[in-house]
């Protein structure tokens, strides 16, 4: 397949990735090739990988899978072993992992020695489709999401389908809730395909097309002054809600595409109050996403905790809380600020059956 093309780099998939990679270590002669994995990516990744690779590793670093470990005391762990193990600013890191993995790896390869070289190799649909892909990079502050961090482009991204093969059917529909967004902001045509061949979502076209719609925003406007704004479409509920369900004790906690998917239904109800979209489009929108993803509850207090993380989200500007909505399925606007009135509304919507 012709390699998707992002900002400053290619990303390639199957065979081709393969050989790309293999190119690459030869012709950039680096001092040393460190490979960053977590628990589950160092047992059911890590074998397939190195078989793939023609050049020898030097180090293997491992971390602790899960968000909860997205911090910088994860990081530390990372910087304080690449420099026992000898890396320099000629080093590679290769992120082998899901989001975690990547968007952390990418943080501390930016960051270590004021920057070395990083390759993204996603093993979750979700890093496939979303984390690994437009170079933003960073870690959680406590349960707050990606509060610190920095945009840097990885050198190449590898897209190996058959990781796929490794993961749960709730981690693939957390990754799918990504590709069901691209269709939301960008392809109106997506969306339905999407909606109507759901058993097919995860085929390698698809995930290309996903990739496709990301790279192009993030081609226009790759520090998201504008238009990448419209990726964030579902996020702002969407990742106070993750950051609540984080940190709650009577909770279990969320996979960012499951918290997502709710955004999206509330940040729909905002669009269908303040955006133009239809009442029939916004009924679409959260049957189809009913279909894939169990519906949760929420009390007046944890609505009233939810809404509070919100002023912590990094898109904020001048105290405002910016929210990207829709004007139809396929359209998004960006900047729209919400009363609280609307906001609260939106969770009564999306817990009516």
């Amino acid at each position: 397949m012709e390699p998707v093309r992002d900002t400053t780099h290619e990303i390639h998939f199957g065979e081709v990735a393969m050989a790309v990679l293999n190119q690459r270590l030869d012709q950039k002669h680096y001092s040393k090739v460190f490979v960053l994995v977590d628990e589950n990516t160092n047992i059911h990744c890590l074998p397939h990988f190195k078989t793939l690779c023609q050049c020898p590793f030097d180090e293997i670093i491992s971390i602790k899978a899960g968000e909860v470990h997205k911090t910088i005391d994860t990081c530390t762990q990372v910087w304080r072993q690449l420099s026992q193990i000898g890396g320099d600013r000629k080093s590679l890191l290769i992120n082998l992992g899901g989001g975690v993995v990547t968007d952390l790896g990418g943080f501390v390869a930016a960051t270590f020695k004021r920057g070395i070289d990083f390759i993204n190799v996603p093993t979750t649909l979700l890093a496939m489709v979303d984390a690994s892909v437009g170079g933003k990079t960073g870690v959680d502050l406590g349960s707050l999401k990606n509060q610190v961090g920095v945009i840097a482009q990885p050198e190449i991204v590898l897209i190996f389908p058959e990781f796929l093969q490794t993961l749960e059917q709730r981690q693939l529909k957390s990754g799918f809730a990504e590709m069901l967004k691209h269709g939301l902001i960008m392809d109106q045509n997506y969306w339905n395909h999407l909606c109507t061949s759901p058993d097919n979502s995860y085929q390698q076209h698809n995930i290309q097309a996903s990739i496709k719609i990301k790279g192009e925003i993030v081609a226009q406007d790759p520090t998201e002054k504008s238009i990448r704004k419209k990726l964030n479409f579902g996020h702002t509920l969407g990742h106070a809600i993750e950051s609540y369900f984080l940190e709650a004790t009577d909770r279990d906690v969320l996979l960012h595409g499951e918290a997502i998917a709710i955004g999206m239904v509330l940040e729909s109800y905002l669009s269908h109050k303040l955006t133009g979209l239809s009442k029939i489009e916004l009924d679409e929108i959260k049957r189809n996403f009913s279909i894939h993803f169990e519906p949760v509850k929420f009390s007046r207090r944890e609505i009233e905790t939810i809404l509070e993380l919100l002023k912590h989200d990094k898109k904020n500007e001048h105290g405002n809380i910016n929210f990207v909505l829709l004007s139809s399925i396929g359209n998004a606007v960006i900047d729209i600020k919400v009363s609280p009135e609307f906001l609260k509304e939106s969770f009564l919507y999306y817990m009516e059956r």
